[in-house]
C-alpha cells in the first residue's frame, strides 16, 4: 500500500492558497514579510530578476524560463522585468498556513525554494487549468484559481519529499518524511496523537530497529521521537482548544489519563496551562 505523506498533517492544519496577481510584471514589485504568509509565483512567460537576501541564494536570480518560486515564510523579495525584455508574465498568490510559523510543515522547509515547471511531472497541466481560470472573468473564478494553487503547492511539496537535498531542505518534518521508512512512522503518529505510542510499536511501524529509528529521527528532524511526538500533541491541543473545545475533552483525546497529568505536559512545552492559552486565543 502506498505510503500518503501529506493528508494527514494537511487535513489537521490546512493550508490556505489566495491568487492576488496574474498578468504583466511592468516595473519592480516588491513583497514584504508578514507573520503566517508565504508566496506562491509562477513566471509563466519573459524574463525576470528576482533580488533576495537569503542565505544559500545569489542576492539576484535571473530567470528566463517558466518557473515555480516559493517562500515558505514570506521572506523579503523584488521582482524586476529585465532590461530590454518584454515584460514577464506572472500569476502570484499568498500562501496561509494554519499556525503561521508554527504549521508542521512550515518548521525545516527552506526559505526559498526556485523550479522550472518541466522539473515536476503533471505540473504543467495543473498550471494550464489555473492560468484560464485566473485569466477569465466569470462566476467563482477566483474559488476556483485559489483550490488549482493549492493542487499545484501540494505537487510542489510532493517534490520536495523527492528532492529534498537538492532543495536544501534543513532538518524538519519535510526532511523526515523524505525517508520512506521514517516516514511510515511519522504517518503513524499523525494518524492517532492519541495512541499510547511506545518506541518498539514506532519501529515496527517503520520497519526499523529502535536504535535505526531513534538514530533517524535525531538525523532528520533534529530531535527525539518522544520530543516529537509530544510537541505534535501540543500543536494538535492548540488546534482543538483554539476552536472552543474543553480541555477535559481534548486530553482524553489525546490520550493523557486525566487533565491534570495533560496540563502539566502542556505547560511545560508551551509555558501556559491549556486554560490561560486558550484564553489568550
Amino acid at each position: 500500500m502506498s505510503l500518503d505523506r501529506l493528508e494527514g498533517v494537511l487535513r489537521r492544519f490546512q493550508v490556505k492558497v489566495e491568487l492576488f496577481h496574474t498578468g504583466p510584471l511592468c516595473g519592480t514589485e516588491s513583497f514584504d514579510a508578514r507573520p503566517g504568509r508565504g508566496f506562491l509565483h509562477v513566471l509563466r512567460g519573459g524574463e525576470m530578476d528576482a533580488r533576495q537576501a537569503l542565505p544559500g541564494h545569489p542576492r539576484t536570480l535571473q530567470l528566463a524560463e517558466p518557473t515555480l518560486l516559493f517562500y515558505p515564510a514570506g521572506a523579503p523579495h523584488r521582482f524586476a522585468p529585465r532590461a530590454g525584455a518584454a515584460a514577464p508574465l506572472l500569476t502570484c498568490a499568498a500562501v496561509h498556513f494554519e499556525g503561521g510559523p508554527h504549521h508542521p510543515l512550515v518548521a525545516g522547509l527552506p526559505p526559498l525554494v526556485v523550479l522550472p515547471v518541466h522539473a515536476v511531472a503533471g505540473l504543467q497541466a495543473s498550471l494550464d487549468l489555473l492560468f484560464d481560470e485566473a485569466d477569465h472573468v466569470r462566476c467563482g473564478h477566483r474559488l476556483l484559481a485559489d483550490r488549482l494553487f493549492e493542487v499545484v503547492l501540494i505537487q510542489l511539496l510532493r517534490w520536495l519529499f523527492d528532492h529534498a537535498a537538492q532543495a536544501h531542505v534543513t532538518p524538519g518534518l519535510i526532511h523526515a518524511l523524505s525517508d520512506r521508512r521514517l516516514a511510515r512512522a511519522i504517518v503513524a503518529i499523525h494518524g492517532q496523537p492519541g495512541r499510547a505510542w511506545t518506541l518498539d510499536e514506532l519501529a515496527a511501524e517503520a520497519g526499523m530497529s529502535r536504535a535505526g529509528l531513534t538514530s533517524a529521527f535525531r538525523h532528520h528532524m533534529a530531535r527525539s521521537v518522544g520530543d516529537y511526538l509530544s510537541d505534535y500533541r501540543v500543536l494538535v491541543a492548540k488546534r482543538e482548544l483554539s476552536l472552543g473545545r474543553p480541555v477535559a475533552l481534548v486530553s482524553d483525546e489525546l490520550g493523557y489519563a486525566s487533565p491534570a497529568a495533560f496540563a502539566r505536559m502542556f505547560k511545560a512545552r508551551a509555558g501556559q496551562t491549556p486554560r490561560e492559552w486558550a484564553a489568550r486565543v
